[in-house]
């Protein structure tokens, strides 16, 4: 495309001679824009998808590629959303959508409106084909896999010498357990990485001190992880006789390095915290086990002593049953033959004859008669004690004490009243309006029966009641009179 072809008018504001026009970044952009848009309306495009990343929008941004090219592609939230299967690095897609130029970047790119599976692609078939031939022959198979070693005595890596993935390994084997690190450089990346990874990897296993190997590379793409799928590698980690770990790319990166190697790491610093043991863990460890002993020790020593102890015990019990027994059996024989002399039997013949005798004594008749008639005698007392007139005559004393004190009580309860009566009357006389009227005052009220007590409270000309002492006035004010206010 040419000027010619892009027909705006001159800048603003310019002078001068005639010349060739001088068009703004903006107005170039737009043009090829829309020179794109009219020339590759509704375009399909098939090829694989690699470098895919969803960002935290929702959009898709990747690239499709074939054996000669790339195309990036942007396919917005919305047209991702319609989609029915989930994006991946490696399948084959069929898109369709319109070319374009993103203007902040001036980045030449497709904006796919739709998206279908074209089936997988190259790269993908050829790792599925050689991850189902190497599971046949049995190189996944977990019984291959073995042990790691618990200290090895130096540890083997093929990696990059560059890469970040060595130093990730130094720094975590730094940090658990410093141990000898041989590294064997190899190409992770290009045409020439599965050789030169191959190469690194047989040179390796020719020292013989080595006790397991760390194979891997840091994070990438689908393309650039690519020489870890390759089929010799994979049989020649199978065939070595060193324990392998790789650890290639991150967590969801699967190559068929690791499917093979008898232990897959997530990163390489996974892979060295799993190959370097844990110092620190293993003298805490030892200290645990060490406090563990000496308590097991103690408690043993504790127990042996205490069935010591014990032995001792009964083997003096049974010394000095050994020694006692005879001296207890004559002493029992002893005390059988004194219980059986004649003359302790007939003590106690004589013992039994006295009890006989005090039991006849005490139920002979002369002794029944005497205390049959002593409780006779106890008998009669007490209803004597209990007859009725005891009993009334106790009765009439305590009434009579009864009613002098109810008499008493009386009297005084009366005196008291009375004289209580007395001052109530003679305090109401004393407060009685009665009484006040029957020294010569009057009573004078309103015709609403209110108690006049100021003049102010009637006018000239009402009517108003005075009572007396005896009888009452009706009389009409013809005159009022203040009372002055004192000073």
């Amino acid at each position: 495309m040419n000027q010619r072809t892009l027909r705006y008018g001159p800048r603003r504001g310019g002078s001068g001679p005639a010349g060739p026009r001088v068009y703004s970044v903006s107005q170039v952009v737009r043009g090829a824009n829309r020179c794109l848009e009219q020339n590759f309306p509704g375009l399909h495009v098939e090829g694989e998808v690699t470098n895919l990343r969803i960002v935290g929008s929702g959009h898709a941004y990747f690239t499709l590629k074939d054996d000669h090219a790339s195309l990036p592609v942007a396919m917005w939230r919305s047209t991702l959303q319609r989609l029915r299967f989930r994006l991946r690095d490696g399948q084959k897609l069929h898109v369709v959508g319109r070319l374009g130029i993103y203007p902040a970047q001036g980045k030449f790119q497709m904006y796919a409106d739709r998206a279908e599976e074209a089936g997988l692609g190259h790269l993908m078939r050829q790792f599925e084909e050689l991850k189902a031939k190497l599971r046949a022959e049995g190189l996944f198979a977990p019984e291959r896999k073995r042990e790691l070693p618990l200290w090895p005595r130096r540890i083997g890596v093929v990696t990059s010498a560059t890469g970040a993935a060595i130093h990730d390994v130094l720094k975590v084997t730094r940090r658990r357990c410093p141990s000898r690190i041989l590294l064997s450089p190899a190409l992770v990346q290009g045409d020439a990485a599965p050789a030169s990874l191959r190469q690194a990897f047989v040179r390796l296993q020719q020292y013989p001190e080595i006790d397991v190997i760390i194979i891997g590379r840091g994070g990438g793409a689908a393309e650039d992880l690519w020489a870890f799928n390759d089929e010799q590698l994979a049989r020649l980690i199978a065939e070595c006789p060193i324990p392998v770990v790789s650890a290639v790319g991150h967590e969801v990166d699967v190559t068929i390095c690791d499917l093979v190697a008898d232990v897959r790491a997530a990163t390489p610093s996974h892979a060295a915290e799993l190959v370097a043991p844990d110092l620190a863990g293993w003298v805490e460890h030892l200290r645990e086990s060490k406090r563990r002993l000496a308590l097991a020790t103690r408690r043993i020593v504790l127990d042996e002593r205490s069935r010591f102890d014990l032995t001792g015990h009964r083997l003096a019990a049974a010394g000095r049953h050994l020694h006692t027994g005879p001296g207890r059996r004559l002493l029992a024989l002893k005390e059988r033959l004194y219980a059986q002399h004649p003359r302790r039997k007939l003590a106690g013949d004589r013992k039994r004859l006295g009890e006989l005798q005090a039991r006849l004594q005490a139920r002979h008749p002369r002794q029944l008669l005497a205390a049959a008639q002593k409780q006779l005698t106890e008998l009669h007392n007490r209803l004597n004690d209990h007859h009725p007139r005891h009993r009334v005559a106790e009765a009439r004393a305590r009434l009579h004490e009864h009613q002098a004190a109810l008499q008493h009580l009386g009297q005084n309860l009366t005196l008291t009243s009375r004289q209580r009566l007395g001052q109530a009357v003679s305090a109401l006389d004393a407060l009685s309006p009665l009484a006040v009227l029957e020294r010569g005052y009057a009573l004078t009220t309103a015709k609403d029966g209110r108690a006049v007590r100021d003049a102010g409270e009637v006018r000239r000309g009402d009517t108003v009641e005075v009572r007396l002492h005896r009888g009452k006035l009706r009389a009409q004010v013809t005159e009022v009179v203040l009372a002055k206010p004192e000073s």
